[in-house]
């Protein structure tokens, strides 16, 4: 599976993303510079008379405990994630707030 970059161009106009190879081209040159690293997205330093990029697919696989997340050029994968969900650690830290609440009450009854 290979990665893509996502491009942009100086009016932050979404145009095709490219390899790795040519986004590497483009930076040395001085042609681009990077913009975020997750994703990672070039922005170039020139704008493109009438963009037009082509249209991506995004797929998503619901999980209980992850959500995949895939961005599809027909069959190509451009770009792949995994989103975390935060239902037990939501959870647990309720769970623990509340021991330690119990654990407050029990010492004060105690001393008295």
């Amino acid at each position: 599976m290979q990665n893509y970059v996502f491009v942009l161009d100086t009016n932050k106009q979404p145009l095709n993303p490219i390899p790795p190879k040519r986004a590497r081209e483009l930076l040395t040159k001085q042609k681009a510079a990077v913009l975020r690293m997750c994703p990672f997205t070039i922005i170039l330093k020139h704008a493109v008379p009438n963009p037009e990029p082509k249209t991506l697919t995004i797929k998503l696989d619901p999980g209980s405990k992850v959500t995949g997340i895939a961005v599809l050029d027909g069959e190509n994968v451009i770009w792949v994630a995994e989103l975390e969900h935060r239902g037990w650690q939501i959870k647990n830290s309720l769970e623990s707030r509340r021991s330690l609440r119990r654990a407050r009450r029990n010492t004060l009854s105690r001393k008295s």
